[in-house]
């Protein structure tokens, strides 16, 4: 079950699966009410809503494209209506596209870039508005590969890269009331399209020759919520794979 109820909001972008999904139950473990996003996972997100509402805290359901400002901007006008004050931003939306630079589409850029960098701004932006006059964490989920040069993924890459440069900004823009900080996850959980060989391939390739677990990943981002000295820090949890 929950702690004690805080009477705060916690709103997680992409909360109805994988990552997003671990992430938006520990904040209803934490007491948290949860604004659980989804885009096109209705039924995922149906689900997860259940498994938090069985925590004893509210759970509200907010369908959006954040590809797009304005439902990203409708999105916000209804948390503001909430009963509970916003105090938490978990980014955790993306997409994780394979391409080649030579042969990328203009609307292939475009389209990643709006998710996985756009978004996290405007979030940001409208989650600092809603939060003024009250201490506030903003959690934006990049990835282990933000320093790496892959090729095969170069929009996520340079989304996530850009993601980081972005925490740090926000960081100091939104002090001192606000905490911006980012967990860069390493091999949690296989991307759509790997083959179990290769996801093998690359756990061996790791320091510590095993994957993670999405629970490394909650504690991560907890921690960075609850230390609030804490802020434009980048928390790489990928048992050392940037080190290879």
């Amino acid at each position: 079950m929950a702690e004690t109820f805080r009477n705060e909001l916690a709103l997680v972008t992409g909360g109805a699966v994988r990552l997003g999904r671990e992430i938006a139950l520990a904040l209803a473990r934490e007491g948290y009410a949860v604004a659980l996003h989804y885009h096109s996972s209705a039924g995922e997100a149906e689900k997860t809503a259940r498994e938090i509402d069985k925590l004893g805290v509210p759970v509200y359901l907010i369908q959006a494209d954040l590809r797009e400002p304005d439902q990203i901007k409708a999105c916000f006008a209804r948390i503001s209506t909430l009963p509970q004050p916003m105090t938490v931003l978990v980014n955790s939306a993306s997409v994780m596209p394979h391409g080649d630079l030579r042969t990328m589409q203009v609307t292939e850029w475009d389209d990643t870039l709006a998710l996985n960098l756009r978004a996290p701004w405007l979030c940001a932006q409208a989650a600092a508005e809603l939060m003024q006059g009250r201490d506030g964490a903003i959690i934006n989920l990049s990835d282990s590969g933000a320093r790496k040069t892959w090729t095969g993924f170069p929009t996520y890459t340079i989304s996530k890269a850009g993601l980081e440069v972005l925490t740090r900004l926000l960081a100091r823009s939104l002090a001192p009331k606000i905490s911006v900080n980012a967990v860069a996850p390493g091999l949690i959980l296989p991307s759509d399209g790997t083959s179990a060989d290769d996801w093998q391939r690359l756990v061996q390739r790791s320091p510590v020759k095993r994957q993670g677990t999405p629970h490394d990943v909650v504690q991560a981002v907890i921690f960075l919520i609850k230390n609030r000295y804490i802020t434009g820090e980048t928390l790489v949890v990928d048992g050392g794979y940037q080190l290879i």
